[in-house]
C-alpha cells in the first residue's frame, strides 16, 4: 500500500526486488525509497531463512549493494 502511494507521485525510483512490503517512505530530498530493515528481515524469514541467516543475507546481498545515486535507504528500525 505504501509503495503504491509513493509510486503515484514519484516515477524514477530504484526498488529492491521482493521487499515491497518493507517500504516505509521516501527521502524527498534525494528521491530515494526508504525500507525498514526489520521488515526486510521478516520477509527473508518468511521465505524459510533462520534469523541469523536472514540478517547475514540482507547485510551482504541487499544493503551492501551500491547501485548508484538512487540506491535505497535502509532504516535500522529494529531497536
Amino acid at each position: 500500500m505504501m509503495l503504491e502511494i509513493i509510486m503515484e507521485r514519484f516515477d524514477d525510483l530504484l526498488l529492491a526486488d521482493g521487499f515491497d512490503e518493507a517500504v516505509i517512505g521516501i527521502d524527498e530530498s534525494t528521491d530515494r525509497i526508504v525500507y525498514s530493515v526489520s521488515k526486510c528481515i521478516k520477509i527473508l524469514m518468511s521465505g524459510g531463512m533462520e534469523v541469523d541467516e536472514a540478517i547475514e543475507y540482507f547485510n551482504f546481498n541487499v544493503s551492501g549493494a551500491y547501485v548508484g545515486e538512487k540506491t535505497p535507504i535502509w532504516c535500522q528500525d529494529h531497536y
